[in-house]
């Protein structure tokens, strides 16, 4: 019986080892790999259309009538010229850490108009139109990934029209016209909905100042002058195409 049990016991231990080694290996189990945020970046050409409306403030003083001075200037009255817009945008961005800079020059047809019944003359009406406007501006701004806060500002031009006009008859009496440069600034708040696309909305105001317009008659001569000075508020709703810039991946 003794000599039974240490036969089993031996066999045991030399057995051991034998099913050891049949056991399969562990599987390998990998890594698991750092999660990767995108992060949007600004840099890079964009090209877009936007459309709005906007209001003109505009006061008229009569100068000058048929080459004598008025002094001191008598007031015609005050009116805003109102109206929709659309138009275009191009520009440059380029971002470094969370701050935007960029570049942008922007093209808007307008039909922003107004009138007001002349205070020296209560039968004439003077209306005001503005046509078209530009906008050649600097940004600079701090995004959120992809959302992005900026301020503009640079330089604006506006075309104008003008005339005074016989309130029973609607006979034009005089007319003028000029092309008015001032001051801009904005600000504005934009959104990328995909890679390449961005909407955004921004409101923009126009210093034209004040500046001396000559009315003319029928006859094309010269029949007064009025110191003219008008500011300009336009809201927008922008979108952009972006290219050139990449959508960069950070761990």
């Amino acid at each position: 019986m003794k000599k039974m049990l240490v036969g089993t016991v031996a066999l045991i231990t030399l057995a051991a080892p034998a099913s050891a080694a049949d056991l399969a290996a562990r599987p390998y189990t990998k890594a698991p790999q750092p999660v990767v945020a995108p992060i949007y970046d600004w840099s890079g050409f964009y090209i877009g259309i936007n459309g709005g409306g906007g209001s003109a403030h505009k006061c008229w003083d009569l100068i000058n009538v048929g080459g004598v001075p008025i002094a001191p200037p008598v007031s015609l009255g005050c009116h805003d010229a109102t109206g929709g817009t659309v138009g275009g945008q191009i520009g440059y961005r380029w971002q470094t850490a969370g701050w935007v800079f960029g570049v942008e020059a922007q093209g808007n047809w307008a039909d922003f108009k107004g009138s007001n019944a002349n205070l020296a003359a209560p039968d004439i009406q003077n209306e005001t139109k503005i046509d078209a406007f530009g906008l050649f501006t600097g940004q600079v701004g701090y995004a959120w990934n992809n959302v992005l806060l900026y301020v503009k500002g640079g330089a604006a031009v506006v075309s104008d029209k003008y005339r005074a006009f016989d309130i029973p008859t609607g006979l034009t009496i005089v007319s003028g016209s000029e092309t008015r440069w001032g001051g801009a600034v904005g600000a504005g708040l934009e959104f990328s909905f995909a890679p390449n696309w961005s909407v955004g909305v921004e409101y923009d105001h126009l210093f034209m100042g004040d500046r001396d317009v000559n009315f003319v008659d029928a006859a094309g001569a010269v029949a007064a002058t009025a110191r003219i000075g008008q500011d300009v508020d336009i809201g927008l709703v922008r979108m952009n195409y972006r290219w050139g810039g990449p959508v960069v991946a950070k761990y």
